[in-house]
């Protein structure tokens, strides 16, 4: 499978925000459902606003998105259906052919993330505590 790589448009609204809820309900289950309603709040109206979207389609469904804000992966959401089949790594890649480094943050505690960033090639420089959250953020790199 090789899903293709576009730039977001205004129609992707709904699939978009229906991959980070499947995907937050994996990747972020120790996040409070108040904080999570703030963030899906956050997406149209913040977020995807300022920054450069691209997303990945596979047979016309929108399986994952990738926000990017300069060279700081904002987000990264695959469709649980389609983990383990290349969206990410191919999102992955249309943001580093865009940028020659880049840098990231991710709850420690969101295994799959980490795991993914790392597989990648990406290398933690450091570690701290989320304000909102009280957990415990990893910020890593990739060059």
């Amino acid at each position: 499978m090789k899903p293709q790589i576009r730039k977001y448009n205004l129609t992707d609204l709904f699939e978009l925000l229906s991959v980070w809820e499947k995907a937050s309900e994996i990747a972020h289950p120790f996040l409070s459902a108040e904080f999570l309603n703030k963030e899906r709040e956050n997406i149209p109206n913040i977020y995807i606003p300022s920054a450069d979207t691209w997303v990945a389609e596979y047979e016309g469904r929108l399986v994952g998105f990738l926000s990017l804000i300069d060279n700081e992966v904002g987000g990264l959401f695959t469709d649980p259906e389609f983990h383990g089949r290349g969206v990410g790594f191919a999102l992955m890649n249309k943001a580093s052919a865009l940028h020659n480094t880049l840098e990231v943050e991710v709850f420690k505690d969101n295994t799959l993330g980490l795991g993914f960033y790392v597989r990648y090639g990406f290398k933690q420089l450091f570690e701290y505590t989320h304000n909102e959250t009280g957990r415990t953020m990893i910020r890593l790199k990739y060059n």
